[in-house]
């Protein structure tokens, strides 16, 4: 009687299983709204013509990788998931977080906001990430069921072979939400620049690498059960050495702490030199803006987090912050991202197909701290009650039912 009653309990969470929608989080990164207008995306295109495409997807400010695939999956700004930038430091105990810091990222001690898969666990919902910033988090009951640690040259057909490994494992062991992401666009981005021939390229390449994913999905009989979602944590703008800034040189007699350059900068000066290296800044304010961190505009969301240094200098569009002794880059670079997330170059793509979002549907820009409450309604569990993002500025993408 034990052994029948135990089968039944096995047959039934099997069937509430096979139930689960299943959803896979794709991110282009550095894939720009307007990428998708070049013709060059016909497998991208037929999503956009059978399901749900935005006009562009606005990231939460600064518009860098790792902040927003932060925001993306905790519906949370920078401020509040704790992931204010690729580099920066703690300055209470001058413990450092970089992006190429594999020991850095996994520390739990950075990520304050809870991440979708977090969520989804708590819920008896497995998961699985194929490379997603905080996805290799130190703490067991943090990251996913299934993950995989970062490796930059893992080719595009080994992580689709992954995500396709872990849907045809038994149902009881299956994941329903999982993530994948590609460099392809950023890197060429930046190195090229946004209208380059080698970006061209990437986008086709990262065309074809859906095409890929499709007929892979096919042939388990999955690509119409699944709800796929491409998502990009920011976009990208040209750059040139002709139109940068020392700030250093500016405020180089006040012995200042420096962190990060490019489209934003931070700066510590010694306590009682901050307005006087703040007013110094003023002074020479051209094609940047300086900000008293208090006094940083709200729209921003960038000015309750402890480790925001005092003062914050952000690049106008296409211009770029840097310093007397780490300049070398501005030489060779030719896009960045990272500068006023309200600028359209900033902004990525949102595209989904599947069973829970409308077909045929065009809508506006979608912001990137909805994405979370969303999949929250998708598997109909409950979000944070922390998060920044709100389910209805996005719920309207869905099937009504």
């Amino acid at each position: 009687m034990k052994r029948i009653y135990f089968i039944l309990i096995f047959l039934i969470n099997i069937i509430i299983s096979a139930q689960k929608p299943y959803v896979l989080l794709i991110s282009f990164d550095g894939f720009r709204w307007d990428y998708l207008e070049r013709g060059l995306t016909p497998n991208l295109e037929k999503i956009r013509q059978n399901g749900v495409a935005a006009l562009s997807l606005k990231p939460a400010f600064p518009s860098k990788t790792f902040p927003n695939h932060l925001s993306i999956v905790t519906g949370m700004y920078p401020e509040n998931h704790g992931i204010i930038g690729n580099f920066f430091t703690d300055p209470y105990k001058n413990l450092k977080y970089k992006l190429n810091d594999t020991s850095a990222v996994k520390e739990a001690r950075w990520y304050l906001g809870e991440a979708f898969w977090e969520t989804a666990e708590r819920n008896g919902i497995i998961t699985a990430s194929y490379f997603w910033p905080g996805s290799e988090i130190n703490l067991s009951y943090r990251h996913p069921t299934y993950f995989v640690n970062y490796d930059h040259n893992r080719s595009y057909k080994e992580k689709i072979n992954g995500i396709i490994k872990w849907l045809t494992l038994p149902q009881e062991k299956r994941p329903h939400f999982l993530t994948l992401y590609f460099h392809e666009t950023d890197t060429y981005g930046h190195d090229f620049g946004p209208n380059s021939p080698e970006v061209n390229n990437a986008i086709k390449h990262l065309d074809s690498v859906s095409g890929y994913l499709f007929d892979e999905l096919s042939k388990i009989n999955m690509l119409d059960s699944i709800n796929i979602i491409f998502v990009s944590d920011h976009g990208m703008t040209e750059i040139s050495k002709e139109k940068s800034i020392n700030i250093e040189k500016l405020i180089e007699k006040y012995n200042c702490k420096i962190q990060d350059d490019g489209p934003i900068m931070f700066i510590e000066p010694p306590s009682q030199l901050k307005n006087e290296v703040y007013l110094t800044l003023k002074k020479n304010e051209k094609n940047y803006k300086v900000y008293l961190k208090e006094e940083m505009p709200d729209y921003y969301h960038f000015k309750n987090h402890p480790f925001i240094f005092s003062i914050i200098v952000v690049a106008d569009l296409g211009w770029s912050l840097t310093t007397n002794s780490k300049s070398e880059w501005i030489n060779y670079a030719k896009g960045n991202h990272g500068y006023d997330n309200n600028q359209l170059d900033m902004h990525g793509i949102f595209i989904a197909i599947g069973p829970n979002f409308k077909k045929n549907y065009r809508t506006g820009t979608l912001w990137n701290i909805d994405i979370y409450p969303l999949l929250c309604k998708i598997f109909n569990i409950a979000p944070r009650s922390n998060i920044d993002g709100k389910l209805d500025r996005i719920e309207f993408i869905l099937n009504e039912k």
